[in-house]
Order: C-alpha cells, then sequence, then structure tokens
C-alpha cells in the first residue's frame, strides 16, 4: 500500500521551524539576559595595574578618573581612593544617577534628605567627592579597617558587606589613576569625535583645571593641543591617565608621555621612537582637528 510522504514533509518542517523559533527566542532572551548589566557604551576602557584588570565605558572611566583627582588634590591616601572607587562601584556603577533609592543621588548615592547637600550639588562628581572624602575623614580608624567597613561607616548602607566585593577592582583602578602604574589606563575612542580644534582645547583645559586645581599649573596650549609641565613620573601618569579617561568627550585623539603614546582609535599605549617623544617633563595632548 502506497502512503503519502507529504504528510511527514510538512510535519518535519513545521518541526524544524518550531525549534528554529525555540533557538531565536533563546538567542534573543540570551542577548537581553547579558546586555542588562553590561556599560552603556561598552566596555571601551581598560584598565590595568598589579597584575589586575578592570573593563569599563568611557562614562565610568571619566567619574573614576574624577573622583581620583578629587581625592589627589585634597591630600587623601591611595587607601582612601580605593574606598571612594569602591563605593561608587557598589551605589552607582560609576555612573552620575539623577535619580536612585528614596532621594539618593550622585555617583555615591547621597541623600539630600541626610544633609549631604543640594540636589543639584549632588549629581556634580566634583562636589559629590569631596563630601564622601570629607566624611571619611572623620571616621576615627578609617585607615585600618576593611573597605567595606569604612564605607559603610560613610554610607550607612542596608546591605554594609556590598562594598567589599568591589575592593580588588578599586584597588586596579586607584593603583592606575594615581600615576603609580605606566600606560595604564587604555581607551578606544571611535567614530565622530565630541569636538575639535580649539573648542576640544577649550574643554579640556576646562575640565583639567576644575579636577586638579591650582597644583595643575598653566597648560601652555598650541594650535594642535596643549602640553602640561609635571614635577616627577607620577604626576605625569596622573594627568596622562586622567586625560585618556576624558577622552571621549574632550575629542583627544593622542596623549604623550615619557617614550609612550596614546592613540584614541586604537587605544594602545605604544613606542614613541622619533623626535615626538614628551620627555619626562611634559605630558603632550594632541585634539581632532
Amino acid at each position: 500500500m502506497w502512503v503519502s510522504k507529504k504528510p511527514v514533509a510538512v510535519l518535519l518542517v513545521l518541526g524544524i521551524a518550531a525549534v528554529a523559533g525555540v533557538i531565536a527566542a533563546v538567542n534573543s532572551m540570551g542577548s537581553s539576559i547579558k546586555s542588562i548589566n553590561l556599560p552603556r557604551i561598552g566596555p571601551a576602557c581598560v584598565v590595568s595595574a598589579d597584575g589586575g584588570e578592570v573593563a569599563l565605558d568611557t562614562v565610568q572611566m571619566a567619574n573614576a578618573a574624577t573622583i581620583t583627582a578629587v581625592g589627589v588634590i585634597r591630600k587623601m591616601p591611595e587607601r582612601a581612593i580605593v574606598v571612594a572607587l569602591a563605593t561608587a562601584l557598589q551605589e552607582s556603577k560609576l555612573e552620575n544617577l539623577e535619580h536612585g533609592d528614596r532621594d539618593s543621588l550622585g555617583l555615591f548615592q547621597q541623600r539630600p534628605s541626610q544633609g549631604w547637600g543640594k540636589p543639584d550639588q549632588l549629581v556634580d562628581p566634583r562636589y559629590s567627592s569631596k563630601k564622601f572624602y570629607s566624611s571619611l575623614k572623620r571616621v576615627k580608624g578609617w585607615q585600618n579597617m576593611r573597605v567595606t567597613d569604612a564605607a559603610q561607616r560613610v554610607q550607612k548602607s542596608a546591605y554594609p558587606e556590598a562594598y567589599q566585593k568591589w575592593a580588588e577592582e578599586a584597588e586596579v583602578l586607584a593603583k592606575a589613576l594615581t600615576g603609580k602604574a605606566t600606560g595604564a589606563v587604555a581607551c578606544t575612542i571611535t567614530g565622530e569625535p565630541a569636538m575639535r580644534g580649539q573648542t576640544a582645547i577649550r574643554k579640556v583645559t576646562a575640565g583639567l583645571k576644575l579636577d586638579w586645581g591650582r597644583g595643575l599649573g598653566q597648560p601652555v596650549t598650541q594650535p594642535t593641543g596643549l602640553t602640561l609641565a609635571i614635577s616627577n613620573i607620577d604626576t605625569g601618569w596622573r594627568y596622562a591617565h586622567w586625560l585618556v579617561s576624558h577622552a571621549r568627550d574632550t575629542g583627544l585623539e593622542r596623549v604623550r608621555f615619557a617614550d609612550l603614546e596614546w592613540h584614541a582609535p586604537t587605544g594602545k599605549w605604544q613606542p614613541v621612537t622619533d623626535d615626538r617623544k614628551a620627555g619626562n617633563a611634559h605630558v603632550v595632548v594632541e585634539v581632532f582637528s
């Protein structure tokens, strides 16, 4: 007896289609799940120091650099900067949030109702960082505490152990951003620059002055960028790493210090082998023209 194979073929096709649909749905769900905790702009920056590595997006990187700069100019030890960075990683993922739990705001999720400041102040990374360091200084013996214990004394969080999980990442960031590591902040900046030429030079100069204050000295501007005079190697790498951290918003194309150069599209620090070496007395910046 002859039996038509058409129904079998139809069922087979439908089965394959169903499986494909399930796979597509799972892939779509998986993609959605994976993207929840990813940085908004992608981990364009990689920070390497003491054998550790941290990947951040450019927004997070810029905020980490500002938190560090504020700590340095306030003469806070590196340990304080570690505590501050771990706190901001836990509270906001290093993003300057305009809303949070109840009336919490900014990098550290500080609350106007608890006396931290006005709302517009708390979304200023420099102001909120200063407030955090000032509060930390008032904690007796914070230097000898675990990161999470010192942070908790400032934050008074419902989750007092939460800060400790960020301690290692914060140590890597602090080591690099305080200038204790060489060529340690590498950010890849592609696409159209945020600004060019004199507009970029003015923006980066203003940012440097806001974060580093009077200790910065007077940047010397040129048609293509600017030069910073520095007193020692650590200071040079502090400025160089800060510049790379803020490169996306300021239109920087190159940063040179000592015999190394960072280039925005490649995101890497490479040896400079020609007469463009900056030496150890200056950090040289070029913007997109």
